[in-house]
């Protein structure tokens, strides 16, 4: 029986080319699974045709020598499993699934065990072949749990939107104008999207006054514009896909106090948005 489900792990095309998994655990003393951020939850549903929670009903240990990229801490699985709930996706799927995955081995050395857990899976199906799956990633199984759900629904909420801002892939330009006061000044940066759409952020200094900054999602340049709120689609948009630092050859500005001052805004932006945490490998 194990090497028939071998034969139909094999026949998904993925026992060679799963990608692998960066770092994990010893097989001592596996490192224990930190929370998902709202940025790994937005990378991985970013790039699934589809989301969805399911049951665990089988699972057979891939043979080393039938997965060699994968790294001797970890084991592959090819798992059997039931459709809970569909959340996210345009493909059909049916009640049952299979699929392949690399996860820690336990502190003896061993796969955990699944059978009968619930996981949220982040994946593509594979053409010409009912039921089966390719994750997204190598750790696109999550163990679930009621709250990672919730938080998930969110960030898929905010995804399908009719209004989810664009990707934001860097920095296009940037020009800083000083105002007819002393200490009043305005930057607008212009950035780069994956679809061209136009966005731009804008910092407004005047004496005596917090700076003020925002950012639009349309061509029009608003001074009234206002930050993003943490844990956004808009947040994760700008704080973590815009580069540290602004270039220099990205600055218009003609003088040496504008240009400096353009780099200063952008920095400024950039710690008003904070990091972007990510806790997956």
């Amino acid at each position: 029986m194990k090497h028939a489900t071998l034969k139909t792990a094999l026949a998904l095309g993925l026992a060679t080319t799963l990608p692998l998994a960066g770092g994990g655990a010893t097989a001592q003393e596996p490192a224990a699974v930190p929370a998902l951020t709202y940025a790994d939850l937005a990378d991985l549903a970013g790039g699934a045709e589809l989301v969805l929670r399911a049951e665990v009903k089988k699972q057979v240990e891939i043979e080393p020598e039938r997965a060699p990229n994968v790294p001797p801490q970890q084991v592959r699985l090819y798992i059997e499993a039931e459709t809970q709930t569909l959340l996210a996706g345009s493909s059909p799927v049916g009640e049952s699934l299979k699929y392949l995955v690399d996860v820690p081995r336990d502190s003896r050395g061993r796969a955990p065990k699944l059978k009968k857990k619930a996981v949220l899976l982040f994946a593509k199906p594979v053409a010409g072949q009912p039921g089966a799956l390719r994750l997204v990633a190598p750790d696109a199984q999550v163990l679930w749990d009621e709250a990672t759900e919730q938080r998930l629904r969110n960030v898929l909420s905010q995804l399908v939107s009719r209004s989810a801002p664009p990707q934001v892939t860097g920095v296009r330009d940037a020009i800083s104008i000083s105002g007819t006061l002393v200490g009043e000044s305005e930057t607008q940066i212009f950035l780069e999207t994956a679809g061209g759409d136009p966005v731009s952020m804008t910092v407004v200094r005047r004496p005596g006054q917090t700076p003020q900054w925002g950012v639009s999602w349309s061509e029009i340049v608003d001074q009234s514009a206002r930050p993003p709120a943490p844990e956004t689609l808009e947040w994760y948009r700008l704080a973590c896909f815009l580069p540290g630092s602004l270039d220099r050859s990205a600055v218009l500005s003609d003088t040496p106090a504008d240009m400096a001052r353009a780099q200063a805004d952008y920095r400024f932006v950039m710690e008003q948005l904070g990091p972007c945490p990510r806790n997956r490998s």
